[in-house]
């Protein structure tokens, strides 16, 4: 979901600056009331964990370029299920900035079109599991098809923000266009893989309902609405 350099550049990468302002700022709302509502001291937390577990994903995980980005197994909607919105959106826009500063700074100028791309869809099946989820469900009970549509939403938006900025960027030239479709039937594998990886998250969690520590993961896991 890196957007690879130079296919924004210019004045073109205040727009992402822009955005990423704007998508922090939902943050920073969303930071505000969850440690209303489970302290600071969990915030803290599970932003720490978030923080480490993406960046870990970013470094360790298979990863390759396609096209005009790269392909991630970034996990969104599983740091969601376990650490809440706002932790997780914390710990995706902080893994980000360090890979960036310590491994590839070329993906720095970047940086807001990224933040954008993850935080975003984020903000989006934060919404979708309030619809989709009943209130009196936790989300280690969720079914494989109410898991299933978080990844698969989290996953296109991470394509459609990917294909905006590559047309913001580069136009509608053939090779453009035939890039970004690349990129969209590579990320095809992790619409797959991803639901499955939030059940055996949910599956483990739900094993340990009497042994985690409420602080350290959002209240909504082992618990209904």
């Amino acid at each position: 979901m890196h957007i690879e350099p130079g296919i924004v550049t210019g004045a073109k990468l205040v727009l992402g600056y822009a955005t990423g302002a704007v998508a922090g700022g939902c943050a920073l709302k969303l930071a505000a009331e969850t440690m209303r509502a489970q302290g600071s001291v969990s915030f803290a937390a599970r932003t720490i964990a978030a923080t480490v577990l993406v960046f870990s994903f970013f470094e360790l995980l298979p990863h390759f370029r396609v096209g005009i980005s790269e392909v991630h197994f970034i996990l969104g909607s599983t740091l969601f299920l376990v650490f809440g919105a706002a932790p997780a959106a914390f710990g995706l826009a902080l893994g980000l900035l360090l890979q960036g500063l310590f491994f590839v700074p070329t993906d720095l100028p970047q940086y807001g079109m990224n933040v954008t791309t993850l935080l975003v869809p984020l903000f989006a099946i934060q919404a979708l599991a309030g619809r989709i989820t009943p209130r009196n469900t936790a989300y280690v009970d969720l079914q494989y098809r109410q898991a299933l549509a978080l990844s698969t939403a989290y996953q296109s938006g991470i394509v459609a923000w990917v294909a905006f900025w590559a047309l913001y960027g580069a136009g509608f030239a053939a090779e453009n266009l035939t890039s970004i479709m690349s990129f969209a039937a590579s990320y095809a594998l992790v619409v797959v893989i991803e639901p499955l990886a939030d059940l055996a998250v949910l599956a483990l969690a739900k094993s340990l309902r009497g042994v985690t520590a409420d602080g350290l993961v959002t209240y909504r896991l082992h618990n209904a609405a």
